[in-house]
């Protein structure tokens, strides 16, 4: 059986992740760090809506809690593999650059790249020998373009960006595909303290994104349509 991992997928973009994975017939993990709660809700919803979900819980950043965790679910579950990853897992320390502590920077680049590396690394031969995968990476148009206070998460994003790009060329000829997906501004947790009223001006379509939005984009690429589709980095911003 072909299993969907969405690491962070307690909440926001991860949960609408989770969603929209199982809406389309996979059985869905949703890795977590700390917050149970919100992960069980996660879960609970997405068995609401008739779709299967596991709780897979660890520190993407990590390393040995990372890998440890994936190891134990492989042995486990000898007749299946994860054909679906969704490198979501990250944290905003925004701070300018004469300011920035090194645990600031150290923590941000550690889940959101390094997490990333540790995951993908663990689960990528399954899809190689099983000549099937599909693993979408979200980063974000900070990482594309910058933003100040943010040359931490932007670093870590755009790392992910090249990590995305050179996977790619790695794993085509299996039928692996490795594309990112890059959000603007979206009504999630992590956007709660910026004030929509005056970020929005800065948007064309002038108004935040939906996490359901970027989950659309992400269930395209997971499928089989987007066979044809690797390497990219798709921004979903509303024009910014």
């Amino acid at each position: 059986m072909k299993y969907a991992l969405v690491t962070g997928g307690s909440r926001g973009i991860g949960r609408a992740v989770c969603l929209k994975l199982a809406e389309m017939g996979y059985p869905v993990l949703i890795n977590y760090q700390s917050n149970q709660s919100a992960a069980e809700e996660t879960k609970s919803l997405v068995e609401a809506s008739g779709g299967t979900a596991e709780l897979l819980p660890f520190d993407v950043a990590n390393q040995r809690e990372a890998e440890n965790s994936l190891s134990a679910w492989v042995e486990n579950h000898a007749d299946d593999y994860i054909a679906v990853l969704v490198n979501n897992a990250g944290i905003r320390r925004d701070n300018l650059m004469f300011w920035m502590q090194d645990e600031e920077w150290s923590a941000v680049l550690n889940t959101g790249l390094h997490g990333a590396f540790y995951v993908t690394r663990s689960l990528v031969k399954y899809m190689l020998n099983k000549k099937f995968g599909r693993i979408v990476n979200i980063v974000s148009i900070s990482g594309v373009n910058g933003m100040p206070g943010q040359t931490n998460y932007a670093a870590a994003k755009a790392g992910v960006i090249g990590l995305t790009k050179s996977l790619a060329l790695e794993t085509a000829k299996k039928r692996v595909t490795v594309n990112a997906v890059a959000p603007g501004f979206i009504e999630t947790d992590m956007t709660k303290d910026l004030n929509q009223e005056e970020v929005k001006k800065l948007v064309p379509a002038q108004r935040f994104g939906k996490a359901e939005e970027v989950a659309d984009l992400v269930g395209f690429l997971a499928s089989e349509k987007a066979g044809y589709i690797t390497g990219q980095v798709i921004q979903i911003s509303g024009g910014l």
